[in-house]
């Protein structure tokens, strides 16, 4: 095991984290001394965009993708959000709430405000105050999920203090859509697929995941991270493609679920000793209680990631960097990680590089030796020394400074005249996060 890397005494200590939902390549981190923008490129390049000393103890930072605008939140006024054009170095507005500020949620239709008791949401165009949802359930961490896909804007959050109902809500119609017994305890985490389509959650035990289809509320997935003992998971995110589901927490392993259903269809397999004991298994269910029969038919992690730290809180993003699947952890000692991920295998992935976030802004070096034990030839270790290929936009046609299809014309209906005015059209995200032809499980793409 290899030591983790000391954050100097002179840097400021990080207050928040955030990866871009959907894995875009954005970062921001909230700081005692004000926040932080950067990008990540390639593997081996993470640039500072912008930093902000103007307000200090940072702990809510949210960047709409790859825009200009950023939304902060410090200590200093919890109860206040202010909306930046960090580009032009301006302020576009401030709203003040009753009580703290503990989370917020943005997309190019709406941003989302949570309370301890109440929900806010806003039109993101002109900020106009569309909904107030009033004595919800006592949400001390401020626990909701926004769909990314301003199609369907779903809102989702605790519907109980005691059991893990979930809420859905539509943020377009400003309709509950349906609620979801999704677990026995309360709710510790929730989040959307890319598309809307599919909403993750997990309990404050932290022992199993379950996949819903939205907005029916169906059950698709149950995954078990582990019976042993219970976890605070404080990180649950979809890869783009919606094939594979990752879980952090604050022990030192990360999981990472594959969405898969095995079918009947399936071709027929050679005849095997394990697959005869297989379908002996899957009989023998069908005369089990429902509680145990549904234990054995969970899928189990598909790959995992053993960190060098425990404790800390992190936050993971799965996410193709150089035409290749990447799991990125953030950790509240201020550094970034970056692992290879292997689609086809799974298995444990591999450490390939170390950023930090709160130094001078120069990449760390690592010995891959001091960091985990050699690795043997494999699909890991091969892509781990192809790292430092020079490579671009890591999806089709998106730009990191944009954020748009190049050549993509956004309606004119889809901007109103208000406070929020960027640029020029071009520095929204694409209406379609990732095209469908980029799959996690296709690295051979040109």
């Amino acid at each position: 095991m290899g030591q983790k890397i000391p954050v100097q005494t002179s840097t400021p200590s990080l207050q928040g984290l955030l990866l871009s939902p959907g894995g875009l390549h954005s970062l921001a981190i909230g700081t005692t001394t004000g926040y932080r923008l950067f990008s990540l490129s390639s593997v081996e390049q993470l640039d500072q965009v912008h930093e902000s000393n103007e307000i200090p103890d940072v702990y809510i930072v949210e960047r709409l993708f790859s825009s200009s605008l950023v939304v902060v939140v410090s200590h200093a006024k919890p109860q206040q959000m202010n909306v930046y054009h960090f580009k032009k170095g301006t302020e576009i507005c401030n709203y003040s709430y009753p009580f703290k500020i503990l989370s917020i949620r943005l997309n190019r239709q709406r941003l989302v405000v949570c309370l301890e008791e109440s929900i806010y949401i806003h039109n993101i165009k002109d900020m106009k105050l569309l909904k107030t949802i009033m004595d919800t359930p006592l949400n001390t961490t401020g626990l909701c999920a926004l769909s990314i896909n301003h199609a369907n804007s779903y809102l989702a959050y605790p519907g109980s203090a005691t059991s893990g109902e979930i809420v859905l809500y539509d943020g377009n119609t400003l309709k509950t859509a349906c609620t979801i017994p999704a677990h026995d305890g309360p709710l510790a985490a929730l989040t959307f697929n890319s598309t809307g389509s599919k909403l993750a959650s997990a309990s404050e035990k932290g022992t199993v995941i379950r996949v819903f289809s939205i907005p029916g509320g169906q059950k698709l997935y149950e995954f078990r991270r582990g019976m042993k003992r219970y976890v605070n998971i404080s990180s649950l995110v979809f890869s783009m493609d919606s094939q594979f589901l990752c879980a952090s927490s604050n022990t030192e392993t990360v999981h990472i679920f594959k969405l898969e259903h095995l079918t009947d269809s399936r071709p027929e397999e050679p005849p095997t000793w394990s697959g005869y004991m297989g379908k002996m298994f899957q009989a023998a269910t069908n005369y089990l209680p429902a509680q145990v029969s549904g234990m054995m038919s969970q899928d189990r992690a598909f790959a995992t990631v053993r960190l060098n730290i425990s404790g800390q809180r992190n936050i993971c993003a799965l996410s193709t960097i150089q035409k290749l699947p990447r799991l990125l952890v953030t950790t509240s000692d201020g550094h970034l990680y970056i692992y290879n991920l292997d689609p086809q295998d799974g298995g444990e992935c591999v450490l390939i590089k170390t950023h930090s976030l709160l130094g001078s802004g120069k990449m760390e070096e690592n010995k891959e030796n001091d960091l985990q034990p050699p690795v043997p030839q494999s699909y890991a270790a091969t892509v781990a020394r192809q790292s430092t290929v020079p490579s671009t936009s890591t999806m089709p046609g998106y730009s990191e400074d944009g954020g748009a299809l190049r050549g993509e014309v956004i309606p004119e209906h889809e901007f109103a005249t208000g406070p929020v005015c960027l640029d020029d059209e071009n520095e929204f995200p694409p209406d379609t996060p990732l095209n469908s032809s980029w799959g996690w499980g296709k690295t051979d793409q040109n």
